[in-house]
C-alpha cells in the first residue's frame, strides 16, 4: 500500500469512519477495565465476614465451589468444551494437598501449588483426548475420565481412604500465624485471598487476545484456522489451565475442611457444578460465583425445610431459569437492567 494510503487509512477521519460503520468494533478486543458492579460484588463478599460471622464455613465453601464453577465456564461458556467429568481435576487438587498434609506437610501455600502442578498434568494429558471430537465424543470422554479416576480412587482405599474419605489432614498455620479454626473465620479469609487471585487469572484471560481467539473457536471452529489460530493447540492450554485452577479450588476445600472424601471425585459433584453454572450463567464469568450461591444457599435452606425432597425444588428452580431467564440469573438481571434503562 503506498505511504499516502496508509496515512489516509490511519487518519483521525478515516477512525471516526471505521468506528461509525462498526469496522472497528470487530477488532477492538474487550475492555478488561473494572466496573462499578464488580467492585460493588467483591465488597459485598468481603462484608459478609463482618455481617453474617455465624455462617462463615459456607460462606468459605461457597467462594470455593463458586471459583470451581468459574474454571468450567472457562473451556464450556468460553471454548465450548462441554465436560462432565470436571470434578476430576478438583479431586486430584483435594487428593494431593490432603496426602501432603496426612504425611506431614501441612504448609497450606506450598499444598495449592502442588495442587496445581498435578491436575495440570492431569488436564494436560485428557486434553489429547477431550479436544478431539464432537460435544457428544467430548462429554462421553470427560464422563469416562472422571469415572475412572472416581473408582481408582476407591480402590485405592490404603492410600485415599476409600469410601470413608481421607482424614487426619492437620494443616499448618497460613505464613505462621493465622491457624484454622473452628467458626471458619480463616478460613473465610483465606478463601476469599485465593478465590480473589484466581478469579483476576481468569478475568485477565478472558480478556486477552488469547480470550477472544477461545470466542471465536466456540462460535465457528473450522474458521479459526483459516487466521493463523491452531484450534487444538488453544483448547488444550484453556483446558490445562482450567485443570490446574480447578485442583487448587479442591486443595482448597481440603484444607479449609481439614477432610478429603471421595465424592469430591465423583459425577454428581460434576453434575452439580454443570447445574451452578447453568443458573448463574455461562460465558459471563460471574456466573459461576452467582450460581454457586444460589444453589448452595437454597439447598442449605430447602434441606432444613424438608431433608427428603429438597432436590424437587432444585430441580423446579433449574426448569424455571432455563424456560423463563434465558442466560441464567446473571442474564435475566441483564435484561432487566437493559429494559430499565429504556424505560428511562
Amino acid at each position: 500500500m503506498p505511504r499516502t494510503a496508509m496515512n489516509e487509512a490511519t487518519s483521525p477521519a478515516a477512525a471516526s469512519v471505521l468506528a461509525s460503520t462498526g469496522a472497528a468494533k470487530a477488532v477492538r478486543l474487550p475492555s478488561d477495565r473494572w466496573q462499578p458492579l464488580e467492585i460493588a460484588f467483591w465488597v459485598a463478599v468481603a462484608a459478609v465476614y463482618f455481617v453474617f460471622p455465624s455462617y462463615l464455613v459456607l460462606g468459605s465453601q461457597i467462594l470455593i465451589i463458586g471459583m470451581f464453577a468459574v474454571t468450567l465456564d472457562l473451556i464450556l461458556g468460553y471454548a465450548g468444551i462441554v465436560s462432565l467429568g470436571h470434578a476430576a481435576f478438583f479431586g486430584l487438587g483435594a487428593y494431593t494437598a490432603g496426602l501432603l498434609a496426612v504425611h506431614g506437610f501441612g504448609e497450606p501455600i506450598t499444598g495449592l501449588f502442588a495442587a496445581a502442578v498435578v491436575a495440570a498434568i492431569g488436564g494436560y494429558l485428557a486434553s489429547f483426548l477431550v479436544v478431539r471430537g464432537s460435544d457428544l465424543t467430548r462429554l462421553m470422554v470427560t464422563l469416562g475420565i472422571g469415572l475412572m479416576l472416581f473408582e481408582a480412587a476407591n480402590k485405592a482405599a490404603f492410600i485415599t481412604g476409600g469410601v470413608d474419605g481421607l482424614s487426619g489432614v492437620t494443616m499448618w498455620k497460613i505464613l505462621g500465624f493465622f491457624g484454622f479454626d473452628l467458626y471458619g473465620r480463616t478460613a473465610y479469609v483465606y478463601s476469599l485471598v485465593v478465590v480473589f487471585v484466581l478469579f483476576l487469572i481468569a478475568r485477565r484471560l478472558v480478556h486477552s487476545p488469547f480470550g477472544l481467539s477461545l470466542r471465536g473457536i466456540r462460535e465457528n471452529t473450522r474458521r479459526m484456522p483459516a487466521i493463523g489460530t491452531q484450534v487444538g493447540a488453544r483448547l488444550r492450554q484453556i483446558y490445562t489451565v482450567s485443570a490446574a485452577m480447578a485442583g487448587v479450588c479442591g486443595a482448597l476445600l481440603a484444607q479449609c475442611t481439614q477432610f478429603v472424601g471421595i465424592d469430591t471425585l465423583s459425577f454428581g459433584r460434576s453434575a452439580d457444578l454443570l447445574i451452578m453454572l447453568v443458573l448463574g450463567g455461562t460465558g459471563r464469568l460471574y456466573g459461576g460465583l452467582v450460581g454457586a450461591a444460589a444453589f448452595m444457599i437454597a439447598q442449605d435452606y430447602l434441606s432444613g425445610i424438608n431433608p427428603v425432597y429438597w432436590q424437587f425444588w432444585i430441580g423446579a428452580l433449574l426448569v424455571a431459569i432455563v424456560l423463563f431467564a434465558r442466560g441464567g440469573i446473571l442474564g435475566a438481571l441483564g435484561k432487566l437492567y437493559a429494559a430499565f434503562k429504556r424505560a428511562r
